[in-house]
């Protein structure tokens, strides 16, 4: 009895230390990893290294003013709860424009280095249309590092813009870096050629980057590879100019002759060719097939129907079955009146036109001539980025509540793993039972037609916010419809202003008395009024009342 007493009682602590270690498991735990920055907002904003930006910003549609409303919090996730005490930033407003920022403790210096960029995301209510992706701020150059905080805009220059950005037809994961020619000085944005999916789901996402010192570069989501590359082949535009240009001082001889082909001058009409003679003719040697029925009607009253039962005959007339297909043509050859098939006239010729020759003064495509690129440069090593001064979150989204969290900007990649081995990979599995499923959510369409239209105007402006000559190559029936739109609004407008600015019309109303008709004029009308035939009107009664019917008679 001591003994099976004893069993018992460190059975149940057997079961009380696993309930512990399951519990110590679903709670978050600050990391002990190194790396020159992860962010795991362990603090709220105002006590954090962040800065919500209170700038604006100017749209390149319309050079429309907005200020950066959107408000950020930091708080745990409301949708799929993962790690107990587990907060993240999270984007909190609805088609508004958001920016926050904030400072690496020292610039990062990715020259000779791998560089890699990992992130959380968590869409909790989905991505309609907006964006998830962060921007490695770019250092100034003097070395004075970023100062923009709360005055941090879309202007601010970034070197390498990473991560999921969707709306309407654009779905795809960003893979931006700024690169300075070395002969001009100017700035260009360098954009990955086929860019990889993100996830749209209501479960944390993971995105990395890697780029390695030759020149190669990895995407991996949910560490798992999407997209594999080199820096020096996979970007529009590519990072090298050509090293030739068309000469911009050359042009095509007046003289020049790029027609190929010319009509043959020697060439003329045959006299047996007949432009009138028809396509088809009637097949004068086919013979009506024996099993024909020529008496036999195509079409037959259905023997089936029945008239119904509140079919009157006095008001709708005769009642006429239906016609069916007379199964007897079925059986046979055919049915009715026989005609002899139209086949292909073999003499049949079409319209005559010249023949095509060879062009004897053909010279053959022009093109100027190449002249050496004075812009020419050959950068063999872009990855040497310029210093990372920090990152900063500048988006406009049309769905709230979209979670950022465990970023880390490093050189290690597997310190990167390894961050996510203790964070994204122990909250995944517990996001997943939360949801009920292992499987993504489809996503929702919008319902009604102001949705759609609402959509599509967002995703033109979000595309905008990239390119204004592309968005509109694009969507040119969206850029069609605004401009309409503006147009009719200036019109309105001018319409308004110059109501109010004309002087009015005064009209002066006259008041004519009118007279007793006289007795003459009574006596006109009363002669003058028609007179209906006697039952005239009952017809015209019964008429109307009558439905339209169907009579062997009519």
């Amino acid at each position: 009895m001591r003994a099976q007493s004893v069993a018992n009682a460190a059975g149940a602590s057997a079961l009380l230390l696993a309930a512990s270690v399951s519990a110590d498991q679903t709670v978050f735990h600050p990391t002990s990893l190194t790396a020159p920055f992860i962010e795991q907002f362990l603090e709220q904003i105002p006590q954090s290294r962040w800065t919500v930006s209170r700038a604006t910003k100017q749209t390149p549609v319309g050079d429309e003013i907005f200020s950066y409303v959107g408000t950020w919090a930091v708080e745990e996730p409301e949708v799929y709860p993962g790690l107990k005490g587990d907060m993240g930033l999270v984007l909190k407003s609805k088609a508004a424009h958001h920016a926050i920022s904030t400072l690496f403790p020292e610039p990062i210096d990715p020259k000779g280095k791998p560089l890699v960029v990992q992130y959380e995301v968590k869409l909790q209510k989905g991505l309609d249309c907006g964006g998830a992706y962060i921007k490695l701020l770019t250092e100034d150059e003097s070395g004075s590092g970023l100062r923009a905080g709360d005055e941090y805009t879309d202007k601010t220059p970034f070197t390498i813009m990473f991560g999921p950005d969707k709306c309407g037809s654009t779905n795809k994961v960003h893979f931006i870096f700024r690169h300075k020619n070395p002969i001009t000085g100017e700035w260009e944005e360098k954009h990955l050629v086929n860019p990889p999916a993100p996830k749209i789901t209501k479960t944390t996402a993971l995105y990395t980057l890697i780029v390695n010192p030759d020149q190669t570069f990895e995407i991996k989501i949910n560490d798992e590879s999407v997209r594999t590359g080199s820096l020096l082949e996979d970007f529009n535009p590519p990072v090298n100019p050509p090293a030739e240009i068309d000469d911009p001082e050359d042009f095509k001889p007046e003289t020049w002759v790029d027609l190929a082909e010319i009509d043959d001058p020697d060439a003329t009409k045959p006299d047996d060719w007949d432009e009138e003679a028809p396509l088809m003719i009637t097949d004068e040697a086919a013979t009506k097939p024996e099993d024909w029925l020529e008496n036999e009607p195509e079409l037959i009253p259905d023997p089936e129907a029945e008239k119904p039962e509140e079919w009157d005959d006095e008001e709708d007339g005769d009642w006429i079955a239906p016609l069916v297909p007379n199964p007897k043509c079925e059986e046979g050859a055919g049915c009715g009146p026989w005609t002899q098939p139209k086949i292909k006239n073999p003499d049949y010729k079409g319209k005559w036109t010249v023949p095509k020759i060879s062009n004897p003064a053909y010279k053959g495509v022009w093109a100027p001539r190449q002249v050496a690129n004075p812009a020419y440069f050959e950068d063999k090593t872009p990855s040497d980025f310029t210093k990372l001064a920090g990152i900063g979150i500048e988006l406009w989204t049309m769905t709230e509540d979209i979670l950022f969290d465990n970023i880390f900007v490093g050189h290690d990649e597997a310190a990167a793993k390894k961050f996510a081995d203790e964070t994204f990979h122990v909250k995944r599995p517990i996001e997943k039972e939360a949801e009920g499923s292992a499987e993504e959510e489809e996503e929702l369409e919008p319902s009604t037609l102001v949705d759609k239209i609402r959509l599509k105007v967002y995703e033109f402006i979000h595309l905008c916010g990239f390119d204004v000559v592309q968005a509109v190559k694009q969507m040119p029936e969206v850029a069609a419809g605004l401009a309409a739109a503006a147009l009719t609004f200036i019109g309105i407008l001018a319409t308004l202003l110059g109501l109010i600015g004309s002087k009015p019309t005064i009209v002066k109303k006259t008041t004519v008395k009118a007279s007793a008709p006289t007795v003459a004029q009574a006596k006109a009308e009363k002669d003058e009024a028609p007179v209906a035939v006697a039952g005239e009107d009952k017809k015209e009664d019964a008429a109307v009342r009558k439905r339209a019917t169907r009579s062997t008679k009519e």
